[in-house]
């Protein structure tokens, strides 16, 4: 059976936050986290911390984890500098850069046009490589787009295939940015970019309300999508969503989900409810 890869993602569920989280509790909630059995914890970024306050301390808080050589660890950045700063630290496994395949998102998320972030992923890619880690890409506006811009899934399997073969990108997430996919649009796209690109690992990075969450997993798997991004509680997601309701995937319908088509997920239950538990000292604050 393949394996399902589960990526818990409490950087994105904190980042938007207006009130800093302590730097130990951040310690504490993600050290519990790394217990559960996650393949891997987005933990921080290295962006600036006039752009994104929260994660301004998370060369701090990697110094406090208590790795245990199972969960790998992955920070988000928006450049090559942030990379480099990354890539000072050994802990971290994979780097993570947000691609737009929206011209008008990909400026506003990181002040660059696709051609100037396609140039910086191939730098970032190049620095990556030269210390042994791995990039994952996610393709921003993977679902749909609000800006008039023409959708399909072939402008993101033509992305991808940019991103992969001319770039050696191994591992691409499609992320419904602002919550807008529907079920038959996520089977349409990972069966499509399954069939075309074979030696890519992609994963669904799905922004959603907590009522059509198993609708998209259902349709993410059914497609052969077998990495998951998700965030307790469904904290986070994109404020551009304008619905309230719309944040992260939330790991535990995520988990519900597998579970109860009998799928395995390698999850400590005990582990995961301590964690699941803790979590409310953080989004309840």
């Amino acid at each position: 059976m393949e394996k399902i890869k589960f990526i818990e993602c409490p950087r994105d569920a904190m980042q938007g936050m207006k009130d800093f989280v302590p730097t130990d509790l951040k310690i504490k909630y993600i050290n519990l986290l790394l217990n559960c059995g996650f393949d891997t914890i987005d933990f921080g970024s290295f962006v600036s911390p006039k752009a994104i306050p929260q994660m301004r301390d998370t060369a701090e808080v990697l110094h406090g984890l208590n790795l245990n050589g199972k969960t790998k660890l992955l920070a988000i950045v928006a450049n090559e500098r942030g990379a480099e700063d990354a890539l000072q630290f050994d802990q971290i496994d994979y780097l993570g850069y947000p691609f737009s395949v929206s011209e008008v998102f990909q400026m506003r998320n990181t002040n660059a046009s696709i051609d100037e972030s396609l140039l910086r992923v191939e730098r970032i890619q190049n620095l990556v490589v030269s210390k042994g880690k791995k990039l994952v890409v996610y393709l921003s506006m993977g679902f749909g787009n609000p800006y008039d811009e023409i959708w399909n899934p072939e402008i993101v399997l033509k992305w991808s295939r940019v991103l992969n073969e001319k770039m050696g990108i191994e591992i691409l997430a499609p992320s419904d940015t602002i919550g807008c996919a529907i079920e038959s649009d996520v089977h349409e796209l990972f069966a499509t970019l399954h069939k075309e690109l074979k030696n890519v690992e992609f994963g669904a990075h799905l922004h959603t309300r907590p009522d059509k969450a198993q609708r998209l997993i259902q349709a993410a798997y059914n497609a052969g999508c077998r990495r998951f991004d998700s965030a307790i509680k469904g904290f986070g997601g994109c404020p551009m969503a304008k619905d309230d309701l719309t944040g992260n995937m939330p790991t535990e319908l995520l988990l519900n989900w597998f579970n109860e088509n009998n799928l395995e997920t390698s999850i400590d239950a005990i582990a995961f409810g301590t964690a699941f538990e803790f979590s409310s000292q953080i989004f309840n604050m």
